[in-house]
């Protein structure tokens, strides 16, 4: 009986990754994301800020931090970490001239 109420959510959730996703070609950070991404890297004063912006980047990247056990924590968290570095790299032009 379980199973049969998993599968509307399950279809959901799926439909949302079909769905989800950004667009071909289109910017993965903003430019306010490109600006506090390059102040956290050079050792600007922390800033509430600073900090969701830099989360809205992870959370974008894949990872979901309001999960209350999650057996894959460090890995997920390092993963997007290092997909918001490639976004940074690649889309930020202050990355570019650092």
């Amino acid at each position: 009986m379980k199973t049969l109420s998993m599968i509307p959510a399950l279809a959901i959730a799926l439909a949302g990754c079909a769905a989800g996703g950004s667009q071909p070609g289109a910017p993965n950070l903003s430019a306010a994301q490109c600006r506090d991404l390059t102040a956290l890297r050079n050792h600007a004063p922390l800033t509430r800020e600073r900090n969701l912006s830099e989360l809205a980047a992870l959370e974008r990247a894949g990872y979901v931090p309001s999960k209350f056990f999650d057996p894959y924590y460090p890995d997920d968290l390092h993963a997007a970490q290092r997909q918001v570095d490639i976004w940074y790299r690649t889309e930020c032009p202050e990355a570019r001239t650092n």
